[in-house]
């Protein structure tokens, strides 16, 4: 199976009026840190506040008529996505997800009419349970990475971000299981392949970093994260999310908790941002002097807003936050 940049074209079409195209955005603080344009890709503006919407209006639209609904397992955002689809097709939609996931992206699911089912404590255990509902009860699956048409939906943001700026010299994605990434080096290295693509995840747990770092899908454990979205594994049966990912993205870098804090407190005060912790990845990765020089504008994702705002206000407020055994030190942002 392989996928082309005509099936992003394709994509673009089938989500056009559903997923909205989003804004591409200076920030004036970090494009000073970076020694040039630093731009923020908001997807937070999406319908459902998340990219997901993309993959997920692209898969449900081209399911069959006759088919009696869906189901998927998700950290979250893909849940909501595929609820918020589903529900414009009249369809039951079923998400699987795991008991690390913020009960804020539970409940925001449940308001879209599907069922939500709380299994284990890892992606994987809900991905078992997904499947199992997909055979037993004649459910179209839907990944939320490993899937063409999820990888095509999301790739449509690298259309946008190189229309909007020809001149960019590299793209910061979030990295998980690897269908963002994927879509986007795959549209942005057939448009520019001088482009730099890096995926970028937290550092307890990052299973598509260790996948391509090991040459082959592994097995991690799911840990609870700011970045909960980032969370779970990519599959030992993957298709497509990982030999593109390790095929076409330049690098993997990882980020701390503590940077990740930080990078939340940098979107919301320097640019009035709400962001999940999965969203700001690449503004940490930037401040902590992760990255290769670019030589050029630079993009990263900022990928939803679907974030706990208890949580968030504790972490703007400089309040420590725990994390299961981890707590995260607080610091008042600029002291």
């Amino acid at each position: 199976m392989s996928l082309s940049l005509a099936d992003i074209l394709a994509a673009r079409r089938a989500i056009a009026g559903v997923a909205v195209r989003t804004p591409l955005v200076p920030s004036p603080h970090m494009s000073a840190i970076a020694g040039h344009d630093f731009l923020l890709k908001l997807e937070t503006t999406q319908p459902v506040g998340a990219f997901k919407l993309r993959g997920a209006v692209n898969t449900v639209s081209a399911l069959a008529g006759d088919v009696g609904g869906v189901v998927c397992c998700s950290t979250g955002n893909h849940g909501r996505a595929i609820a918020y689809a589903a529900r414009a097709r009249g369809l039951r939609a079923v998400v699987c997800m795991s008991s690390l996931v913020p009960q804020v992206k539970v409940d925001g699911i449940v308001a879209l009419g599907a069922e939500v089912r709380i299994v284990g404590r890892s992606q994987d255990d809900a991905l078992a349970e997904s499947r199992r509902l997909s055979r037993e009860e004649g459910l179209a699956g839907i990944s939320p990475f490993d899937d063409p048409l999820v990888i095509a939906g999301q790739g449509t943001i690298g259309l946008e971000l190189l229309e909007d700026r020809p001149d960019l010299a590299g793209i910061l994605v979030p990295l998980s299981g690897g269908g963002l990434a994927a879509g986007v080096a795959l549209a942005a290295k057939a448009i520019k392949p001088s482009i730099r693509v890096i995926g970028i995840s937290m550092d307890r747990g990052a299973a598509m970093h260790d996948s391509v770092r090991a040459g082959r899908p592994v097995e991690v454990e799911e840990v609870p994260s700011l970045a909960d979205s980032l969370g779970g594994g990519i599959g030992l049966d993957n298709r497509l999310s990982f030999p593109i990912c390790r095929d076409l993205l330049d690098d993997c870098v990882l980020v701390t908790e503590g940077e990740i804090y930080d990078a939340m407190q940098t979107l919301y005060f320097e640019d009035r941002i709400v962001a999940e912790g999965a969203s700001v990845v690449g503004i940490a990765a930037m401040k902590a002097g992760r990255l290769p020089p670019f030589g050029g504008p630079v993009a990263t994702i900022v990928t939803g807003r679907n974030v706990d705002m208890a949580s968030f206000t504790d972490i703007v407020s400089g309040r420590s936050v725990r994390l299961g055994d981890m707590e995260v030190e607080g610091r008042t942002y600029g002291a």
